[in-house]
């Protein structure tokens, strides 16, 4: 995946130099003008007791670019995660990015729980030594105790790069020493980067891995991509109380319309029990998700306002959160507005899946960072009404756009607060795009990941979604005027996707797009069976 290019090389070089035999000692004196402050409200110093810095750091110094780890073992961990960083916001911690999220089998003392672990990315005013005391406050708030080393904790945190220091002292050393022989640590701290070197920080980063190809080589040495799914390391996205590899299987989402104005199946579920007799039939054909939908998003359809749609999703909810064949089954929410998703996600609903990715509702972002839940993030320009005008269908190269801007709203919930080990990725099939560009989109979904990779590792290892399912472009190849009779085409699009890239597909005819997921899945194993013996 990574391709060591001539601008990475030379920015590599010059970080080298710049950090050869480099320590905060020698370097910092006259950067930093307040000696160092011990506590977060500023009234303690560092003792010089603790630390063989030559200089110190202050809290109103300028900010420094960080990387953190992550790890807990211990209690929810899940919970844990979110609570570190929400505690690590309040101190003084502005997180920009975060990493995936992976499950690891227990390193040196192996009879203990899996890991979860993560990286963040982010930037302090906060000294070294004064981040180093913030995040074992957080461990201890968030519950961890003295044990054995490499023990089960309930939280852990390593500051794995503060800015292009190094930095030794006899508390703190800087990068983390342990960084290069840890998978479970590099793939995440991999994450965090983009396979494009936008500044020196970064490339100090790389630098001090001390391979040529900077921390891409030794993630390689290490196995790299191939060591995920194995070698007790997965990747994994929490959704409730369970952690979801979807890596192993393609997911199939079947569709609940509750409009009267749908371009499938418009009025046909308006009633509750014909809406519950559906998600009966879906389940029993073998979804794994019911996305369920109150308002209408084909081109030009009239918005409803959020107490429209809660009028028509409320008394669905209520009855399909009741049915027991749902166990183990996944309920998503298709809306744009914050007030639906809450209080769909407050009624037992697991998943929102908004098509506007935030456009449309100023407080959604917000809104669901706060409900702990997954966020499909789809891509669309304008809104259903004004989507295919002739300004949003105007493309130079439509998969470098789209993941651009795909990438941007990704990157935009990730700021307000959404980790993105919680966001699925969908390029938005039949919005904003005519039918050549659906078509595009279909054979390029690999080459969206690669430009999103350009700029976040990790959201390139986001779970994609794509719904091609009865699409008006299916309609005008195959002279199907009647959406219904787009199910044959829909399988031929679906198979396009899912060996492409696609995770996840969202289908009216599950039936169908189920045995075309068993089929792709079937051929993209012989592929990987056969690349592992060639």
């Amino acid at each position: 995946m990574f391709r060591i290019k001539g601008r990475f090389k030379q920015m590599l070089s010059i970080a080298q130099h710049q950090v050869k035999g480099f320590r905060m000692s020698d370097t910092c004196e006259g950067l930093f003008s307040r000696p160092s402050l011990y506590s977060m409200n500023a009234s303690m110093r560092l003792s010089h007791d603790h630390s063989d810095v030559g200089c110190s750091v202050s809290v109103h110094s300028p900010e420094h670019e960080i990387v953190i780890a992550l790890g807990s073992n211990m209690g929810e961990r899940i919970q844990n995660f979110n609570r570190a960083l929400l505690l690590m916001k309040a101190s003084g911690i502005n997180i920009t990015r975060h990493g995936c999220l992976y499950e690891s089998a227990p390193a040196y003392v192996t009879d203990q729980p899996q890991f979860l672990n993560s990286a963040i990315r982010g930037t302090t005013k906060l000294g070294p030594h004064e981040l180093l005391k913030v995040l074992k406050q957080i461990e201890k708030d968030i519950g961890r105790t003295d044990g054995i080393r490499y023990g089960p904790r309930m939280m852990d945190l390593d500051i794995l790069f503060y800015g292009r220091f190094q930095i030794e002292s006899e508390i703190l050393k800087v990068p983390h020493e342990r960084i290069w022989e840890r998978p479970f640590v590099l793939a995440p701290l991999v994450d965090l980067l983009g396979e494009s070197i936008d500044d020196d920080v970064m490339a100090s980063w790389h630098s001090f891995s001390k391979c040529s190809g900077g921390l891409f080589e030794l993630w390689q040495k290490l196995g790299g991509e191939s060591s995920i799914g194995r070698d007790g390391l997965r990747r994994v996205l929490p959704v409730g109380n369970r952690l979801w590899d979807w890596s192993k299987k393609t997911h199939v989402m079947g569709i609940l319309n509750l409009t009267p104005d749908s371009f499938s199946d418009g009025g046909k579920f308006q009633e509750v029990d014909a809406a519950i007799s559906q998600v009966r039939l879906l389940i029993s054909k073998g979804a794994d998700i019911i996305d369920i939908g109150a308002q209408s998003t084909r081109p030009f359809a009239s918005r409803l306002t959020a107490g429209e749609e809660l009028q028509r999703l409320i008394p669905v909810l209520d009855e399909a959160v009741q049915i027991a064949q749902l166990e183990g089954k996944l309920l998503s929410v298709d809306t744009f507005y914050s007030e639906v998703a809450s209080e769909a996600v407050n009624r037992g609903v697991h998943i929102v899946n908004d098509v506007s990715s935030g456009q449309l509702d100023p407080k959604m972002l917000s809104v669901v960072r706060d409900l702990g839940v997954p966020y499909i993030a789809m891509h669309m320009r304008g809104d259903p009404s004004t989507m295919q005008s002739n300004q949003n269908l105007q493309y130079e190269d439509v998969c470098k756009q789209v993941a651009s801007e795909l990438y941007m709203q990704v990157s935009e919930a990730e700021l307000s607060g959404i980790p993105l080990w919680r966001i699925i990725i969908d390029p938005g099939i039949g919005f904003s795009k005519n039918s050549q560009q659906d078509l595009e989109i279909l054979m390029g979904l690999s080459s969206i990941q690669r430009e999103i990779g350009k700029k976040s590792i990790a959201a390139s290892h986001a779970p994609i979604l794509i719904g091609p399912s009865r699409k008006k472009f299916l309609g005008q190849i195959c002279s199907r005027t009647n959406p219904v009779e787009r199910d044959p085409g829909t399988v031929a699009a679906l198979t396009s996707g899912i060996l492409g890239g696609a995770n996840i597909i969202r289908v009216h005819n599950v039936d169908y797009g189920l045995d075309a997921a068993k089929v792709c899945d079937a051929l993209l194993k012989t592929k990987k069976a056969k690349t592992k013996f060639d």
